[in-house]
């Protein structure tokens, strides 16, 4: 990890951390960055799970989400998760069943304020 990570500047997130969230947000179906920090901030157990304090502070999502694509640059990252699918392929564990992560909600969050019905039919 360390040929990821600058010796200077703010302190990044630590990438085993990163990863375990990434695992729940995969096993859980969250759906984007900013829910998976809203769990980490009131379920104990996901905050054991990532190995935050009670009392540590949430990532920003957006600071997240910058640490996850330079973390999942690396080759590192790609191993671990093709491995941790591997291993719930062969035990049977995975579905078929298609979700979006992180991709649903623009559509909606964008027409909140807007002047327009999202089906375009104002024009």
């Amino acid at each position: 990890f360390e040929g990821l990570y600058s010796k200077v500047g703010r302190p990044s997130i630590a990438p085993e951390k990163l990863l375990r969230a990434l695992l729940l947000q995969a096993f859980y179906s969250i759906r984007s960055e900013r829910q998976l920090m809203e769990q980490l901030g009131y379920n104990l157990l996901l905050r054991w799970f990532v190995g935050l304090s009670m009392d540590a502070e949430i990532w920003d999502a957006t600071v997240f989400t910058k640490n996850r694509e330079r973390l999942l640059s690396g080759d590192v990252a790609s191993k671990f998760l093709a491995a941790v699918v591997a291993q719930a392929r062969r035990r049977n564990l995975l579905s078929d069943e298609h979700f979006s992560v992180d991709g649903t909600l623009i559509e909606a969050w964008a027409s909140i304020k807007s002047f327009r019905p999202k089906d375009g039919g104002g024009e």
